[in-house]
């Protein structure tokens, strides 16, 4: 039995990558490979835990009478997110993470109740010479995550983001862009 063609240069690995953020109306990327203007923040550091993407779904079960024949499933609920810890003290993160503004002497209010609003994120994924960019036009810091302050360890800022349907995307959640899947076998050069 044929199962196709194995070919161990299509896997890949998150080797390295960034999180970037801008405000909601900045402009989207066109490509993996394009440079980004200066609105869109890059967050630093991750943790070496890298990025989770999670996608949450629903599903109603629809059965006839006849037999309780099971004749359609619908999708009642679903969602993406994204989970990571960012590493960096920066004024970026401390903002992101708290969803306050932090003014020009340093000082911030924190309200736990503050999500800092809804934002555009680029999530970039790097293996060599094969770069993911996932554009989400429309997300949101839904969960933070606890802060440990303690010798040895780095001060973390542990986000989940949380991608809304966007206009910009004709209602969809993310743009993925993988220009290694546009060439002949699918997977890279």
């Amino acid at each position: 039995m044929a199962t196709g063609t194995l070919d161990s240069s299509n896997v890949r690995v998150a080797v390295t990558g960034a999180w970037y953020k801008a405000p909601s109306d900045t402009e989207a990327p066109e490509a993996a490979d394009e440079s980004l203007p200066a609105d869109w923040v890059n967050l630093g550091y991750l943790s070496e835990d890298g990025t989770t993407r999670t996608t949450d779904r629903s599903n109603e079960d629809i059965k006839a009478w006849q037999n309780g024949a099971l004749v359609r499933t619908v999708v009642t609920d679903a969602s993406v997110s994204y989970q990571f810890t960012l590493i960096e003290t920066t004024k970026a993160t401390v903002e992101l993470y708290t969803g306050a503004t932090v003014d020009e002497d340093g000082t911030y209010d924190v309200d736990p109740s503050k999500t800092g609003g809804r934002q555009s994120f680029i999530f970039d994924v790097i293996d060599g010479d094969h770069v993911v960019r996932i554009y989400i036009p429309d997300g949101e810091v839904t969960e933070v995550g606890d802060q440990t302050f303690a010798g040895g360890d780095a001060v973390g800022y542990d986000i989940t983001i949380k991608a809304y349907a966007s206009a910009v995307i004709d209602g969809n959640t993310e743009r993925v862009f993988r220009p290694a899947l546009a060439t002949a076998g699918g997977g890279g050069e």
